[in-house]
């Protein structure tokens, strides 16, 4: 129903630009369609995924074969008007599919959350007429900051989308407004019907700003009143962040970041709790090489269901490439540590040689109340562009339980990723 109403909105929107032309005007409607595709973008991309999956809870491993196609159709209706439409297929190639897609039954193998389908992932109409701001109505990406609380799992080959109504504004003078009401969450693990479930009906609304007063120093802060439809997933979470960098020298540059953010219950949540948000990181880069150290911490009061919850977060991000605290679920409310919380120690370094961005980042978990390791893990990855169309990526993952979870299933996950993009 929300995508047959999000095409109505999109043509309803060309067809209500269009109407004015005048009848007496040989190219009339045909006309404006004509030069809103030529002034327009039309997009084609590509992204092939093997992903290996050895997880030491289940019997068999993982073997995933995956395409993602994208037709992405961007039409200019006038100076002020436009609209935006983008198809995605997802497709598993060879006939052995050997992984849980959270659809197809193989439960006894590890979960890789990419299902076949072919999904309307972006329909939207969008105003720029009043200045420096844009408003926009339909089914969106939201990516808001670091993606720590609001994104949209770009990792995984079906996106994370919302059916929301946005406006953002940015000043030339540094200053940023971001809200959205968002009314339904489209999931990766759509397109189809099932556990868990395909999408989420919203109440929600999103609101953050930001003032960069210099390249040291910018600061942010929000609210995100999360309402779905899956109870144990409502939230309300307010946060304010401080980040900038800064050169020493010719070579050397010097970052931080310093955040906090504080969480509740909101709604129909049947569980009563608070819980606190930390993080600070610092970085030191070189000519070719980066380096950062970081804490986060996502607390709890050691009572079942408290702990800090992201459920509408860019998950893989963070905590580890093997996505071990994510949950089947997707709710980054840490299932099997719903009292404990969590704390994350990294340290990664990056470098830029053989043409290529090689990465490599250690963590190490702990339970953030009660005590207790959550176990460590190694990540490493080096990608390649290859002229304006072309990229490659290969990616490791490495999990050492230690006493989570109760089965102390280490995990080892490994990616080989090629795109294309038109």
């Amino acid at each position: 129903m929300f995508k047959r109403l999000l095409i109505v909105i999109v043509l309803a929107g060309v067809a209500m630009l269009a109407g004015p032309a005048s009848a007496e005007d040989d190219n009339g409607i045909t006309g404006m369609v004509a030069k809103a595709i030529e002034d327009g973008t039309i997009n084609l991309s590509f992204r092939y995924r093997f992903e290996f999956v050895d997880d030491d809870g289940f019997s068999e491993d993982a073997y995933a074969n995956t395409l993602k196609s994208r037709l992405t159709f961007a039409p200019q209706l006038t100076e002020d008007w436009g609209v935006l439409v983008e198809f995605d297929d997802v497709r598993q190639l060879g006939a052995d599919r050997s992984y849980n897609d959270t659809r197809n039954g193989r439960t006894n193998r590890p979960a890789v959350f990419d299902p076949e389908g072919t999904d309307l992932n972006q329909a939207l109409v969008r105003y720029t007429g009043f200045e420096n701001t844009a408003l926009t109505l339909g089914r969106q990406r939201i990516n808001r900051g670091t993606q720590r609380f609001i994104g949209g799992v770009g990792w995984r080959q079906n996106e994370q989308t919302y059916d929301s109504f946005s406006a953002g504004y940015a000043s030339e003078g540094g200053f940023k407004a971001f809200y959205s009401y968002v009314f339904q969450v489209n999931r990766i693990f759509g397109p189809d019907s099932g556990t868990p479930p395909e999408d989420l009906n919203s109440d929600t609304h999103l609101l953050d700003a930001s003032y960069k007063f210099n390249e040291l120093f910018n600061l942010s802060g929000y609210a995100y009143l999360v309402d779905l439809d899956t109870d144990a997933f409502s939230n309300w979470t307010t946060g304010i962040r401080a980040d900038g960098k800064t050169t020493v020298g010719d070579d050397v540059k010097l970052s931080y970041v310093a955040e906090y953010a504080y969480q509740e219950d909101y709604e129909n949540n049947p569980v009563s709790y608070d819980a606190d948000y930390y993080l600070v990181q610092g970085g030191v880069g070189f000519s070719v090489v980066d380096f950062a150290v970081g804490y986060e911490v996502l607390g709890s009061n050691n009572e079942a269901g408290s702990a800090f919850r992201t459920p509408l977060a860019t998950l893989h991000k963070f905590q580890g490439w093997a996505d071990r605290f994510a949950g089947v679920s997707g709710s980054g409310s840490y299932a099997g540590l719903s009292g404990s919380g969590i704390e994350d120690f990294y340290i990664s370094a990056a470098a830029d040689f053989l043409s290529g961005r090689f990465t490599l980042v250690y963590h190490d978990f702990e339970a953030e109340t009660g005590g207790g390791s959550w176990g460590e893990e190694w990540d490493a990855s080096a990608a390649w562009k290859f002229g304006k169309h072309y990229g490659l990526l290969v990616k490791l993952a490495s999990y050492d339980a230690d006493d989570f979870p109760a089965n102390e299933a280490d995990v080892l996950k490994f990616w080989a990723q090629l795109t294309a993009n038109f």
